[in-house]
């Protein structure tokens, strides 16, 4: 069977790319967020996965607000980076471990989770960010992708409960993968943000600290949360950690934190992430 390898939440903020893009990366303002990276770039780096599983949203670049799928599953061969509104960026494309992708549409099907399969998708940066951070630019990228979208965008988004179910789906699936191939499952989106509204502008450190301290060892708390809790202590976008929800789910019940840093502000967010590994 295939192996999981470890569990990896992080932040995809465009401010990220953008200050890749500008070759900020090194300037006062951006090193220690990126220089909190590079243990997980070693890890990662030591354990050569071969597949990385990427749950992320789409930010209206291949679904727009007419049509927006609860979960879609992308199962193409190669996915190219999406053109934002500034032409693509200079990332290599992407490709796609397309075998494991549709064993995994299987799964899902099969476990009632009823995603929109895509064989065509371009990947903007909820999953371009994350790949950078933990891979760097590459001329190619070490490992093949499964990209999961998730609805956080236009509500009704998912439940808590039900990404940490995906999760466990997850798992199932790659325990039942006939190959001895290595994965990274990888869950992106926040910390606390709001980009509209009376409180836009808003982040709580306190809470995103507590996030990064307890979703490896307490994370109870966080899958019995409504969606309406996310959005009061997190912020709208802030949201988005409910996809940290299905790496979380993938894992067994006690794991060990191998790496965490947390980082206010980069834009108008909290950014960090966690790298989690199994204790067995």
């Amino acid at each position: 069977m295939a192996e999981l390898l470890a569990g990896l939440g992080t932040s995809h903020v465009p401010s990220i790319a953008a200050a890749l893009d500008k070759g900020l990366r090194d300037s006062d303002e951006w090193k220690p967020f990126f220089d909190g990276y590079i243990p997980a770039q070693d890890w990662v780096r030591a354990h050569k996965p071969d597949i990385a599983v990427v749950i992320f949203n789409d930010h209206g670049n291949s679904f727009f607000l007419d049509r927006i799928p609860t979960l879609a599953l992308g199962v193409a061969e190669e996915y190219q980076p999406a053109d934002e509104g500034w032409g693509p960026r200079a990332v290599p494309n992407f490709i796609g471990a397309s075998d494991f992708a549709w064993h995994l549409a299987d799964q899902m099907v099969a476990g009632h989770f009823d995603p929109m399969i895509c064989r065509e998708l371009d990947v903007d940066h909820g999953l371009q960010v994350p790949m950078e951070l933990v891979f760097g630019r590459p001329a190619a990228w070490p490992v093949k992708i499964v990209p999961i979208l998730v609805n956080t965008i236009q509500y009704p988004i998912p439940t808590p409960q039900r990404m940490w179910e995906l999760g466990q789906l997850l798992r199932r699936a790659i325990a039942s993968y006939p190959t001895d191939e290595k994965i990274i499952v990888m869950g992106t989106g926040g910390l606390s943000h709001q980009l509209q509204g009376a409180r836009a502008g808003y982040i709580n450190p306190d809470a995103d600290r507590a996030w990064i301290a307890k979703i490896g060892a307490d994370p109870a708390r966080y899958r019995a949360m409504t969606r309406e809790d996310y959005i009061a202590e997190f912020g709208s976008e802030g949201a988005e950690l409910i996809m940290w929800l299905v790496m979380r789910g993938c894992m067994d019940d006690s794991v060990r934190t191998l790496h965490q840093q947390y980082f206010a502000p980069a834009s108008m967010t909290g950014a960090g992430m966690v790298l989690l590994e199994n204790m067995g």
